[in-house]
């Protein structure tokens, strides 16, 4: 099974507002970087379509160890908050509806496709892909930022 090492990052002017992300896969010597943008959204939503992004272009089962600043993203796999989501309906304990549902539906269908370990690191520290990720987010807000 091949190794791939993924670092991620979502970034948001305003909460919601103009969301930027941006991502690394790393593949033995081989590096790619992607990054997208999107109107009216939220931090939280940007973090996860980093990651959802970066999955998306495997073309077959990996191993992988994705690498990202946010502990919403890392703490609901490594937690076992998404497992329980899943058993209880994609029901938060309030009950109430898991918010993002979307995005992690479509994050748990990649886990059963590749092995993921989600690995928290500090953000805005001297990680250097993590920095990179960062710049990749911003600079995606800033290139698509409407002038009024």
């Amino acid at each position: 099974m091949k190794k791939v090492i993924i670092y991620t990052d979502g970034a948001c002017s305003g909460n919601p507002g103009d969301g930027g992300w941006g991502a690394i896969l790393v593949y033995g010597k081989h590096e790619k970087e992607i990054s997208g943008f999107e109107r009216e959204t939220t931090n939280n939503r940007m973090e996860l379509t980093a990651a959802i992004e970066a999955l998306k272009l495997l073309k077959e089962p990996c191993e992988v160890e994705l690498y990202s600043d946010s502990a919403y993203l890392v703490n609901a796999f490594e937690q076992n908050w998404v497992n329980n989501w899943k058993a209880n309906g994609w029901k938060t304990k309030g009950k109430d509806e898991v918010k993002n549902i979307d995005l992690w539906k479509e994050l748990d269908r990649f886990c059963g496709i590749h092995r993921i370990k989600w690995i928290k690191v500090k953000g805005h520290s001297d990680n250097e892909y993590n920095n990179r990720c960062d710049k990749l987010a911003t600079d995606e807000i800033k290139k698509n930022r409407q002038v009024v």
